[in-house]
């Protein structure tokens, strides 16, 4: 087969990892563009002065991007907890009784068609190179050196969720008075079928039905927020 016509593409065994973490990027910052628009609005419904908004926006922010990096370091921390675990069963299992392994190796990838002999000597060839990273790819789907991070996830989840926030915090503090809802309306809306379209993208499904749904979750959540603070009592009214 002419190579010209089929150049050769280096794999990144990586690429499906940062593609998680740009998913999850997106949703971070996903939710930071719903749950401020929905607390300042809600705020900007019930008061004029920018102060209480200004106020409660970065609260808001504060507290979200915190909460998403304690969630995150925490869900993480246990993934990752669980799987060293796995792997140092795998060390065990591997210094214990080579020749099971080698021949459970053989036996995965004959299950995936190869042959007998084919399998067997596959099997072979990655134990002789290295068989603790062949039988944790191969059996627990792990790179023992590239396992989940809980500070580098907490870390982006924070930033994720305070870029979505700053959005409609500065849309609802910019504009006038009268014009700080709907113009936070519009933006948030705006951002959010950006958000949506790209997840959608990332995840390979359908991009506008992806952006309808946060579509209307966004409004939504905009719309209960901005109905509270019209009960009076609340607005002042």
């Amino acid at each position: 087969m002419d190579s010209s016509t089929h150049p050769h593409e280096p794999h990144d065994p990586s690429l499906g990892s940062r593609l998680n973490w740009l998913r999850a990027g997106v949703l971070g910052a996903n939710d930071g563009i719903v749950s401020t628009a929905g607390l300042v609005v809600g705020v900007a419904s019930a008061a004029t002065s920018r102060t209480p908004i200004l106020t409660a926006g970065v609260a808001g922010l504060v507290a979200g991007a915190l909460s998403m990096a304690v969630g995150e370091y925490v869900s993480v921390s246990t993934q990752r907890d669980s799987e060293k675990a796995l792997l140092s069963r795998e060390k065990r299992e591997l210094a214990e009784d080579p020749d099971a392994e080698l021949a459970e190796l053989a036996g995965i990838y004959e299950c995936k068609g190869l042959s007998p002999e084919t399998a067997r000597q596959v099997a072979e060839e990655l134990t002789a190179h290295d068989a603790f990273a062949a039988h944790a790819e191969v059996e627990l789907g792990l790179n023992p050196n590239d396992l989940t991070n809980p500070w580098q996830a907490a870390f982006s989840s924070a930033v994720a969720f305070t870029c979505g926030a700053l959005l409609p915090l500065l849309a609802i503090l910019l504009p006038p008075a009268t014009w700080r809802v709907p113009v936070t309306f519009v933006a948030v809306l705006i951002a959010l079928t950006i958000t949506g379209s790209i997840s959608a993208r990332l995840g390979r499904s359908n991009p506008r039905r992806a952006a309808r749904r946060v579509l209307i979750g966004g409004a939504l959540a905009m719309g209960i927020t901005y109905a509270i603070g019209q009960i009076p009592g609340v607005s002042g009214h």
